[in-house]
């Protein structure tokens, strides 16, 4: 190989190499491992339509998870949603939380840098953005929101060195949602117009990780 085609392959490999460090949008959730909490061992498991079509539509037919999502309706409803994720580009991955083993929420892992979401608010690189439903009602109202939030947050920061803050935007009118965000760390930094809703914005930061 000539000199002159060593110089193009080094400058092809520069070129390329913030490329291929962007190419995993989110760092590979199904690598984050598993978070200790008092609820028990914690961990994310990206969906497969395949398998969980069945629990997932479930879910959000149930009418207190159908008030906030808008996805109740037959299988194909929560498909779509779940398609337009698993076919895109990496930017948001929906996930099962399993606790102890027993699938039992759905989380949305985004981008949030990325996402229509950061033209309401000042994004900085690599913010990661987050969504969750408790799928069984018997789990609501005691606590447990707060217990995976933190968690959750904790897989991001330990598993996404470039990102500094975790975002959330839960709908203002969902009180105990709100306030699971408080009590894990996060703080209500405004309140923002969405499209389909008027949302809180709730921030946890790397820097605070520790002390909230």
């Amino acid at each position: 190989m000539s000199s002159t085609d060593d110089t193009v392959e080094l400058h092809l490999t520069a070129e390329l190499l913030p490329l291929l460090a962007e190419a995993d949008l989110l760092d590979s959730p199904a690598d984050w491992g598993t978070a200790a909490t008092p609820e028990g061992a914690f961990r994310l498991e990206p969906v497969r339509l395949e398998r969980d079509l069945e629990l997932l539509t479930g879910w959000m037919n149930d009418p207190a998870v159908a008030s906030y999502w808008e996805l109740a309706g037959p299988a194909s409803v929560t498909a779509a949603h779940l398609r337009a994720q698993l076919d895109g580009d990496g930017r948001s991955i929906p996930c099962l939380g399993l606790l102890d083993s027993t699938p039992m929420s759905y989380w949305e892992i985004y981008r949030a840098d990325l996402d229509p979401l950061s033209r309401h608010y000042a994004a900085r690189p690599h913010d990661t953005g987050i969504h969750l439903l408790i799928g069984d009602g018997t789990n609501r109202g005691r606590g447990l929101g707060t217990a995976l939030l933190r968690a959750v947050a904790d897989l991001v920061f330990d598993n996404r060195p470039r990102c500094t803050r975790v975002i959330a935007e839960p709908d203002i009118r969902n009180t105990p949602s709100v306030s699971a965000f408080l009590n894990s760390g996060f703080r209500s930094s405004t309140e923002i117009d969405l499209p389909e809703k008027r949302a809180a914005l709730m921030i946890r930061e790397r820097a605070l990780r520790n002390l909230l």
